[in-house]
């Protein structure tokens, strides 16, 4: 019988390894925020900063390296709340984003074809173009309360957060490109504002004042806890491997690599542990460049050459 993790493997071709790709299922709770918000583990300090931004309907700010779980933040509350799916709306941003693109955006490459379009008959209406953006879409009376998500918020340009500011405390704006100006609903609820960072630029002292901080800190109890809550996914991984495998996860974190992996880099290293069938006294003994499946933890050339 053909090996589940064997997938490929040129020194024996075998027909049934074609079924066995087929069958592959990326595992649920790996790179889906909405599955992984059921099994989110959010501790007593972050619940704290939440509950102070709901209370003072404020954005709330989280800071921290990558794959501390700052994005799953919004999913897990919008889970915890029991909001519909289709109230929470996301801004990924970008080094073009600007705060208007929280209000709406407008295809100018479209438009640009359909006025040049010579088969098109009757008028051409601009707003057949626009797009609402995750804030407009968010004020809606007749909906629940919305949670809007902007991640990365470091990576906009240098006015992006002070303009952001400027967005939130006016519920009047311009559409340049249909001449006229657009109100929000005020009785609509404020949605919940999370504002995601990377930490690698400072961001101005007046957008931090209007914002609840908070700084995901990834800590060994943090990885136990997203380990522990994980545990279905890996069920062959005995206790003792997984320890095994959590301190060899830390000390590879000590080192001073480039790109330290994160949460989500373990977990899925799990996962391939479990599917090869790595025994406890391997993951113990091996040193750190011999690691099984090292790619899953370790993604940069240089911080491969410092572990030899």
């Amino acid at each position: 019988m053909a090996d589940p993790f064997v997938i490929l493997d040129p020194t024996r071709p075998d027909p049934a390894r074609r079924a066995i790709y087929e069958a592959q299922r990326r595992p649920a709770t790996l790179g889906s925020h909405r599955e992984m918000a059921r099994h989110y583990q959010a501790d007593a300090p972050l619940v704290a900063a939440v509950n102070a931004a709901l209370t003072l309907g404020a954005p709330l700010l989280l800071t921290g390296e990558a794959g501390t779980g700052k994005t799953q933040v919004a999913y897990w509350l919008q889970h915890h709340l029991g909001l519909p799916e289709d109230r929470l709306f996301t801004l990924h941003i970008r080094s073009t984003s600007t705060a208007r693109d929280l209000l709406y955006t407008f295809d100018n490459v479209a438009y640009f074809h359909a006025a040049n379009d010579k088969d098109r008959t009757g008028k051409l209406d601009k707003g057949e173009f626009l797009e609402r953006g995750p804030l407009w879409c968010a004020l809606d009376p007749a909906s629940p309360r919305a949670i809007v998500l902007l991640d990365e918020v470091d990576k906009a340009p240098r006015d992006f957060p002070n303009d952001l500011l400027h967005v939130l405390d006016q519920y009047e704006f311009d559409i340049s490109e249909l001449g006229r100006k657009e109100t929000l609903p005020r009785d609509a609820a404020a949605p919940v504002l999370i504002i995601t960072s990377n930490s690698e630029r400072k961001l101005p002292e007046p957008f931090l004042r209007r914002c609840i901080f908070h700084h995901i800190e990834l800590t060994e109890e943090l990885v136990r806890r997203a380990v522990a809550a994980r545990q279905a996914a890996f069920p062959s991984l005995d206790s003792a491997a997984r320890e095994a495998a959590i301190q060899r996860f830390v000390e590879l974190r000590e080192k001073p690599l480039r790109k330290k992996p994160a949460t989500a880099e373990l977990l899925g290293w799990l996962i391939l542990l479990a599917a090869r069938g790595e025994r406890t006294e391997t993951i113990q003994r091996a040193r750190l460049r011999e690691l099984p499946a090292l790619g899953a933890l370790v993604k940069d050339r240089e911080d491969l050459q410092a572990l030899e």
